[in-house]
């Protein structure tokens, strides 16, 4: 049973093809064991703001990647490193893989499983996260009734999920955050966001800090490391 802090409850304000929310993955699987997490979705490559691989693209998220590999231990695989970043067919889009958590909620309260997984079969297996087959399949990996999901996969594209990123965007900008990933503590109806910053790669201090709440907030003028609301880097 998950021993969750009293009255409390921790959300993450996340993009699926945000780099450095997959560095904080582990960070996110040791909160499960001790917060009650709400997941927000940013809508960081979307509409206009979608990516096309093209050989800038790999260039620009180069050297993100390495800095979370050093900062995290989080490993990139060779699928993704030399198979979707040299596929200049494949598309990078926001809205698919977000409706998947989203519909994964719905379905069976999944939706944290489906985003761990999504940031696996991205980063790791290279997959093509915004197709809708390969969300079926990965729905399929975590035990979800394929039916039910793509039924609620469907009703979340476009108007819905759309909202959903307008309201995970005001929570981004009533905590004054800049990016993703952002985690916010919520006591008794008041939001405060939170350092995470110094437990980059330390998932059991993080969890010991999170059901001890001995956390603080960011400072002011602390330059973060993340993506930005409409792209990879602040």
């Amino acid at each position: 049973m998950v021993e969750t802090m009293t009255a409390t409850r921790l959300h993450y304000i996340y993009d699926p093809l945000c780099g450095w929310c997959y560095a904080v993955a582990p960070l996110v699987k040791a909160a499960r064991e001790v917060a009650s997490i709400e997941l927000h979705g940013g809508g960081m490559m979307t509409g206009a703001r979608r990516q096309q691989i093209t050989p800038a693209w790999r260039e620009y998220v180069a050297p993100h990647d390495r800095q979370i590999t050093q900062a995290t231990g989080q490993q990139f695989g060779q699928a993704y490193l030399n198979g979707l970043l040299t596929d200049h067919t494949a598309w990078l889009d926001s809205e698919p893989p977000t409706a998947a958590v989203l519909a994964a909620e719905q379905v069976q309260e999944a939706g944290l499983d489906m985003l761990a997984r999504l940031y696996e079969a991205h980063y790791v297996e290279g997959l093509r996260i915004a197709d809708a087959g390969v969300l079926s399949d990965l729905a399929g990996e975590l035990g979800l009734d394929r039916g039910p999901f793509l039924e609620a996969l469907q009703s979340f594209r476009g108007e819905a999920v759309n909202a959903h990123f307008a309201e995970s965007r005001d929570l981004l900008s009533a905590v004054g955050a800049r990016g993703y990933p952002t985690f916010v503590i919520e006591r008794e109806g008041h939001l405060e966001r939170l350092d995470h910053t110094p437990f980059l790669g330390r998932p059991e201090a993080w969890q010991s800090a999170l059901k001890s709440l001995k956390l603080r907030p960011p400072a002011p003028s602390q330059l973060e490391v993340g993506c930005g609301p409409n792209g990879c880097a602040i």
